[in-house]
């Protein structure tokens, strides 16, 4: 039986921060507002985990992020899809109901009640923490850039970007941690992009030299595409001299703590064991490497810092 390893490296250290920015109507939350209601509400209706294993239905946010969480078909797809089925089912919650939206929206949506949680393997960075409550860590990620086949430019990270003579255009997602990268290293000549494949398309037409994403993500698009793209070696972003460790994990809204409560208790059943870990997400591309260490913990990342 195989159980999590600890974090197990040194050096680890403040995570970059980038700023964050959706629709539908969730279990617990209002159609229209800044804030939807957290637990229970001054008028004693239900809470979020109540009125969903009530009614055995619950609403995610996904941005089609693929191998994260995707919509095809009709049907919701992807690892964290496969996790929040298995928990959300133990907690007698069936039926999942997915809301796809740009990146940029999926915190202000769900602060806004048009769903219940976010289901996108999220960067756990401090600004986030500040507006939304995350769950514990769920997948460890490298970055990565796509380029067009052959590479013309040898680029190979961030900082080769940044290094490069040539005037090399950066494709990066709106709200993501690879744009707060971008920030961070002065990179400037960067195009924002809505969405994974609009990515992909501004290098497949030559209107960006490079994409920065997640590696699974890219070798995932690359590998299900037929486009003239190649994805660079994986690499951990490097600013200021401090490797940029990425975790993500599930995000609820900061007054949703009964929901968040028992969704870490039915997530520890599967993170707490490589094999039930893998028997979820393996067909996705995720590997052992992408479990979280075992002393990894959602408050270090929200501090900004690891011990």
């Amino acid at each position: 039986m195989s159980t999590r390893r600890g974090i197990g490296r040194s050096g680890l250290a403040a995570i970059g921060v980038v700023a964050l920015g959706l629709t539908g109507c969730a279990a617990g939350g209002e159609a229209d507002g800044e804030s939807a209601a957290p637990s229970e509400g001054a008028d004693g209706s239900a809470s979020t985990l109540a009125a969903a294993q009530e009614s055995g239905t619950i609403t995610l946010a996904v941005a089609d992020e693929r191998p994260y969480s995707w919509v095809e078909g009709g049907e919701p797809m992807g690892a964290t899809i496969a996790m929040h089925e298995e928990i959300f089912g133990n907690l007698g919650i069936d039926d999942i109901e997915v809301v796809e939206v740009d990146w940029n929206s999926l915190i202000p949506g769900l602060n806004a009640g048009r769903f219940d949680a976010v289901s996108a393997g999220m960067s756990i960075l401090p600004e986030r923490c500040a507006e939304a409550s995350f769950s514990d860590p769920e997948i460890m990620y490298t970055t990565a850039l796509m380029v067009p086949e052959g590479n013309p430019q040898g680029l190979s990270d961030l900082q080769s970007v940044l290094d490069s003579d040539e005037d090399v255009q950066l494709a990066v997602l709106n709200g993501g941690i690879e744009s707060g990268y971008a920030d961070d290293l002065g990179i400037e000549n960067t195009v924002p992009v809505d969405n994974a494949q609009s990515g992909m398309d501004l290098v497949t037409n030559g209107r960006a030299d490079a994409f920065a994403m997640t590696a699974i993500s890219l070798n995932w698009m690359a590998d299900n595409s037929d486009a003239p793209v190649e994805v660079t070696d994986a690499f951990v972003a490097v600013i200021d001299g401090v490797e940029q460790i990425g975790a993500g994990s599930t995000v609820f809204r900061q007054g949703d703590t009964e929901l968040l409560e028992a969704y870490n208790a039915e997530l520890a059943n599967i993170t707490g064991e490589v094999d039930s870990y893998m028997s979820l997400v393996g067909e996705y591309g995720f590997t052992e490497e992408n479990l979280p260490p075992a002393d990894l913990t959602t408050e270090q990342l929200c501090a900004g810092e690891l011990s």
